[in-house]
């Protein structure tokens, strides 16, 4: 039996919305489908707004060809997202719904778009000194294990630490948002595509080689503007302690 060919991505969007969401007051299409990025494990992802829904849900199904990811909200539920979403630097939903295509609006959807697009223009809050000093302790900590392991499986998910809050720090003292799993490379890709490049490409020889002396040079490249690493004379809650 020949098997049906899937539906393009809006076609099936907009059917699932009319067969499932047909009273809907929003919805959108968003992800790598939108963004040209689609892999052939791509899914669709969907935001719903419907001020019938007593608070926001999330739930995965199989139509039409296509896994398909929906974000259901009324329409302040999607608010706290924007909000959680800011505080950890990672704009998953004002991301979603600023890139978004309109499949079905009553009047709330640009509006919403419009709050999306000034979060992700703003930026994550600024870094306070402390917070950089303690994320310089820390990445410092992390590249002094890494250059002193031995250990060839320890040192692997070292690395994976390292480069974690080393990308952090990077994207968090220029003003940009971070990312986490593909979103790291496309974090660091939208800040500086040389750096993301030399970034990578550090990493790439370290888990191919086992050489550690790019992923050295680059994260004391990061951290050279603010004092370099940092051990001796830190302290972490000894202010308020009585002497």
């Amino acid at each position: 039996m020949k098997e049906l060919k899937r539906l393009e991505p809006l076609q099936a969007a907009t059917q699932f919305i009319f067969k499932h969401y047909p009273n809907c007051q929003g919805a959108l299409l968003a992800g790598s489908v939108v963004r040209g990025e689609a892999t052939c494990t791509s899914d669709l992802d969907l935001v719903i707004f419907d001020d019938s829904f007593t608070s926001s849900f999330r739930e995965s199904l199989i139509e039409f060809g296509w896994a398909i990811e929906v974000f259901a909200h009324n329409l302040t539920s999607y608010q706290a997202f924007f909000k959680s979403d800011c505080k950890r630097a990672r704009p998953s939903l004002p991301r979603m719904i600023s890139e978004g295509i309109i499949l079905a609006d009553k009047g709330v959807v640009q509006s919403i778009k419009e709050e999306a697009k000034h979060l992700l223009e703003k930026g994550p809050e600024k870094w306070p000194e402390e917070t950089i000093r303690l994320k310089r302790y820390f990445i410092s900590g992390a590249l002094e294990d890494l250059i002193g392991s031995s250990n060839t499986g320890e040192a692997l998910f070292i690395a994976n630490t390292l480069a974690y809050i080393t990308h952090e720090f990077v994207l968090r003292t220029n003003g940009h948002w971070i990312g986490d799993s593909k979103w790291i490379v496309r974090s660091l890709d939208n800040y500086n595509k040389s750096f993301n490049k030399e970034f990578v490409e550090a990493f790439e020889i370290f888990y191919k080689t086992g050489s550690k002396d790019k992923v050295i040079q680059l994260v004391d490249k990061v951290l050279a503007p603010y004092g370099g690493r940092l051990f001796e004379g830190f302290s972490l809650g000894k202010e308020g302690l009585n002497q």
